[in-house]
């Protein structure tokens, strides 16, 4: 069955396409051989036994899903990572840019952002695959320490996230750490070192300076990180641009435009997506009132609240609750 998905679809691509006025840009075709099939089927067959939903495979920042997905767990904020496709399909949704990748296709995500997925099967009707590896800008500083500076630098024109072809080095290196779920024993020593060479692999292809930027703690993109990661933590207080400005020394006008660029959104959109996408965790997992779940989250008016939360899911608060409730039941 696994075979027959793989050959079914090998004329994968993965395209950028655009939300309003954004400019359709695409991934080259993936040129796919015999080995790179073979590799895709070992891929699928050592992920076999992933739930849909996150699933830990006993290597550090390594997980994976198959299946169908909930809309609402498909709507998060996603910590930095990269994440391969081994079969159907995903869009990705952040600010106003949808990603569309398919097998064979890997994403970045430098930073962590709030995001929309949409999971869907293979052509041939086979659940959606795929792994990911969570990314630590420590390990990244060290491994680049042992590597000249190559990798093109960040400009306003780049986002922290993007999607790029595999290529069958990627996928080796994918397929060493996947192994090793066979050899638990082998997870401590070997492990950090398949991490390495995926990372590697990755700071080799067109998304290499993201992965670059992100641990160089001078980098434009590096601050604007420094200051994603103060609105995570504090995201229930209110927010001061200028003060943000201050803090990763930029000025207000250069950090407003870098933290669009980054990340698809102005600081105070972001702030209001990780209020919102708490809130709803408040709502689902915890029984919180909707008046009690917007406080938490720092709305100091439980109507612009509501009228937020509808606009960005869809539904009131309340009733959006009650049917993912529903549905989880």
């Amino acid at each position: 069955m696994v075979v027959s998905d793989v050959e079914s679809g090998l004329s994968f691509r993965a395209s950028i396409l655009p939300i309003s006025a954004f400019q359709l840009q695409k991934v080259g075709k993936v040129m796919f051989n015999p080995y790179m099939e073979k590799q895709l089927v070992e891929l699928c067959t050592l992920t076999a036994h992933a739930e849909n939903r996150r699933t830990e495979t006993g290597m550090p920042r390594v997980a994976m899903v198959q299946g169908a997905i909930p809309e609402h767990q498909l709507a998060a904020d996603y910590e930095p990572m990269i994440n391969l496709i081994l079969r159907g399909s995903k869009s990705m949704t952040v600010g106003g840019r949808t990603l569309h990748y398919d097998p064979a296709t890997y994403f970045v995500m430098s930073v962590g952002l709030p995001a929309a997925g949409v999971v869907r099967p293979s052509k041939a009707g086979l659940p959606y695959l795929a792994v990911s590896l969570t990314l630590d800008a420590g390990i990244i500083a060290n491994l680049l320490s042992d590597l000249p500076n190559t990798a093109s630098r960040w400009s306003d024109e780049k986002n922290a996230f993007s999607v790029a072809a595999v290529t069958p080095e990627l996928l080796d290196a994918w397929a060493r750490m996947l192994r090793l779920m066979n050899h638990p024993s082998d997870i401590p020593a070997l492990a950090p070192v398949y991490e390495r060479e995926i990372l590697y692999r990755v700071l080799q292809g067109p998304m290499g300076w993201m992965l670059r930027d992100i641990a160089l703690p001078d980098s434009t993109l590096a601050r604007v990180n420094q200051a994603i990661q103060y609105i995570r933590r504090n995201y229930a207080l209110p927010l001061r641009v200028e003060d943000l400005a201050d803090r990763v020394a930029m000025s207000v006008s250069a950090f407003h435009r870098h933290f669009k660029s980054v990340t698809a959104l102005s600081p105070v959109q972001y702030q209001k997506q990780i209020r919102l996408l708490n809130a709803r965790t408040l709502l689902i997992a915890s029984g919180y009132s909707v008046t009690a779940a917007a406080h938490e989250v720092g709305y100091q008016s439980s109507t612009q609240f509501s009228r937020e939360y509808a606009r960005e899911f869809g539904q009131a608060p309340g009733r959006d609750a009650t049917r993912i409730v529903r549905e989880m039941r």
